[in-house]
């Protein structure tokens, strides 16, 4: 009986063309065939290392048809290598089709593991990574976008989504109405000569983007929700408070705002807080 194939899932770069292992150029030139989400794209990769393997398009519209005629090759022996447009196949990306069918019909899938936005941005983030949740792209339909961050209003886990650089401002409000002002990185164009990660509170990266023409492919990396059974001293509100009025320049109404936000503690005992500092420390700029 004819041993069959196996099928590399391969990751690729995504942006610079250096981000590739020895090891995912080596299977890229040995095996019989890649299968590649745009071989326009691929072929930019294949020309800059010298691969002349043949290469077949396999995309979001036709998976399932293309899928069975890969099978096919890989029942008869062939070894198959799969690529997506970027990054690592089957995170936001094809290839989920193909790599079950060959799992049911008992072919060995092996990782070339390798680039991820999502991981790239959260490695660099420095939120929590102990534990952390990726949900892929935001739903592009407002309603559908906001029931989901509704959905996770609890989520403790550090989130990981993608984005669209035209839905970006959109989303971050939506972001904020369902979070309110938590700490959030937004990764743009990791890799590639334009590369922007920017890190801070949602409202003030939001208030630096209102005026930007947003450009590239977007990571956002959002911080969970901390435990409700934190004990807030009022020590740790007044260091809250001098900490917002040195970084942020905000009046005193609206650090108390950004703070409430934060803590979950009530308007009413911030309040007292922070007219017990100012009584304490008086100032021409209140």
């Amino acid at each position: 009986m004819q041993e069959s194939g196996k099928l590399f899932v391969v990751a690729t770069p995504i942006g610079n063309l250096e981000d590739i292992t020895l090891r995912a150029i080596r299977v890229l030139k040995e095996v019989s065939l890649v299968a590649a989400e745009d071989t326009r794209r691929t072929r930019t990769l294949f020309e800059a290392y010298s691969i002349s393997t043949p290469l077949i398009s396999l995309y979001e519209h036709n998976e399932f048809k293309r899928s069975r005629t890969l099978m096919d090759r890989l029942r008869e022996g062939h070894d198959v290598a799969y690529v997506s447009d970027a990054g690592t196949p089957g995170i936001s990306d094809p290839g989920f089709v193909l790599i079950r069918q060959a799992l049911e019909c008992g072919i060995q899938v092996i990782p070339i593991p390798g680039a991820s936005a999502c991981i790239a941005a959260l490695c660099v983030s420095g939120i929590p990574m102990d534990s952390f949740v990726f949900m892929g792209f935001l739903p592009a339909r407002g309603n559908r976008r906001r029931e989901l961050l509704a959905s996770l209003h609890n989520e403790s886990r550090t989130m990981i989504f993608y984005e669209a650089p035209h839905r970006l401002p959109a989303s971050l409000e939506d972001i904020g109405s369902a979070f309110g002002n938590r700490e959030i990185v937004i990764a743009r164009e990791l890799t590639k000569l334009h590369e922007e990660i920017s890190r801070g509170r949602l409202q003030d990266l939001l208030a630096g983007l209102r005026d930007r023409r947003i450009k590239g492919e977007i990571t956002l990396v959002i911080a969970g929700r901390e435990p409700e059974s934190r004990a807030w001293s009022d020590e740790d509100v007044r260091s809250l408070y001098f900490r917002h009025r040195e970084e942020t320049g905000l009046s005193d109404r609206d650090v108390v705002d950004r703070i409430v936000e934060e803590t979950g503690i009530s308007r009413k005992r911030v309040y007292a807080i922070v007219i017990a500092v100012i009584s304490e420390n008086p100032g021409p700029d209140r």
